[in-house]
């Protein structure tokens, strides 16, 4: 039986490396946490910029890349179901599966970009809310799975026609030829233009650059307060790490400095003026001030401990999956030390992208 070229050298590389991209978002997603976020972010954006190339290259490939040559309409789908005739490229199915797979991707880049800048203030969209940044990330999560349930589709689809076309479907797609046999349904021959691809793809980079950089450059709104007043941070620090005042609401400040004289069985007395200066400095940028995660997560506080952040059901979740002993190490000693593994947490920032668990050293 003769062969025929089906799947140009373009086409395969993509498959295979959105294979590659996706099982990386996804167990990153799904199984890691925060500290794999970066991770993510490159399956998620290796991910998107093959899509963009595919779909120029559907617009400008060779016969059977080219959305015009495989993308059926109702009657097509209809009629593949009714006599299951052989393509040499996508069937109707198959196709259709192509035009799903691209558009949950595209969704998932979009609404992982608008979760990215709400949430964490990151990328171009910095300037959202973390409203709209919890709104994105629901939504993310969503597609993300429908992902998942496409892909399973997607193997059983490709496992079900390799045993009905008698063909190893995957293997096809290694190789990039298929058998050729009567009745084949082969779409119009097609000349892929490179050069136009490459072009499109290039303005297409410098345009993208160019809106990320434009958007990047506008404010962030809700931003926690950045410079320090001096005596409040002088003698906060004096003790202990210069917890940001974003990270509790102002009830809780004005709690924790009612009473100094016990500050977590210290006696932190200070001279009722300094003491009412940094009441009024650490309340007047606290959490309700800011639109920050730390910000909101964590000014929900435990009723019974409202000025104890390792008490608060955000804190608690997050760290979960830390052992105690992680926490006793010499270079932590304390879950109270949150500048030991976030390299901003004085900030009141606590971004993902600055997060690293000291090893134990010995001595």
């Amino acid at each position: 039986m003769t062969q025929t070229y089906v799947w140009d050298r373009f086409i395969r590389i993509f498959h295979w490396s959105l294979v590659a991209a996706i099982s990386l978002a996804l167990v990153t997603g799904f199984l890691m946490g925060a500290d794999a976020l970066v991770w993510h972010l490159v399956g998620g954006l290796a991910a998107t910029a093959l899509v963009v190339v595919r779909v120029i290259w559907g617009f400008v490939g060779g016969t059977h890349a080219r959305f015009a040559g495989f993308l059926p309409g109702p009657h097509t789908v209809l009629t593949h179901l009714r006599d299951g005739a052989r393509h040499l490229g996508h069937n109707p199915l198959g196709a259709l599966m192509v035009l799903a797979l691209l558009t949950v991707v595209v969704a998932l880049a979009i609404s992982g970009v608008f979760a990215l800048g709400g949430l964490f203030k990151t990328g171009p969209l910095v300037f959202e809310s973390f409203a709209a940044g919890r709104t994105a990330k629901d939504l993310h999560e969503s597609l993300a799975w429908g992902l998942v349930v496409l892909i399973g589709l997607h193997l059983g689809g490709v496992a079900f026609e390799s045993w009905r076309s008698r063909e190893n479907l995957a293997a096809a797609m290694v190789s990039g030829r298929k058998d050729t046999r009567p009745g084949d349904l082969a779409a119009r021959a097609r000349a892929a233009r490179p050069v136009v691809a490459l072009s499109v793809a290039g303005l297409l980079l410098l345009s993208g650059a160019g809106l990320w950089s434009g958007l990047q450059s506008r404010p962030i709104s809700g931003a926690p307060v950045a410079i320090w007043e001096g005596t409040t941070q002088t003698e906060c620090s004096a003790c202990h790490m210069a917890y940001h005042p974003s990270l509790m609401p102002a009830a809780s400040w004005r709690a924790l400095m009612t009473d100094l004289r016990d500050h977590f069985g210290e006696d932190a007395s200070l001279p009722p003026e300094m003491a009412a200066q940094i009441t009024d400095w650490l309340t007047a940028h606290a959490a309700e001030t800011a639109d920050t995660l730390p910000a909101h997560r964590l000014g929900r506080v435990e009723p019974t401990a409202p000025y104890t952040l390792t008490r608060t059901p955000f804190w608690i979740s997050t760290h979960a999956d830390i052992p105690d002993a992680v926490f006793a190490r010499r270079e932590i000693s304390s879950p109270a030390n949150c500048a030991a593994c976030h390299a901003d947490a004085e900030t009141g920032w606590f971004s993902p992208f600055s997060i690293a668990i000291p090893k134990e050293t010995t001595r």
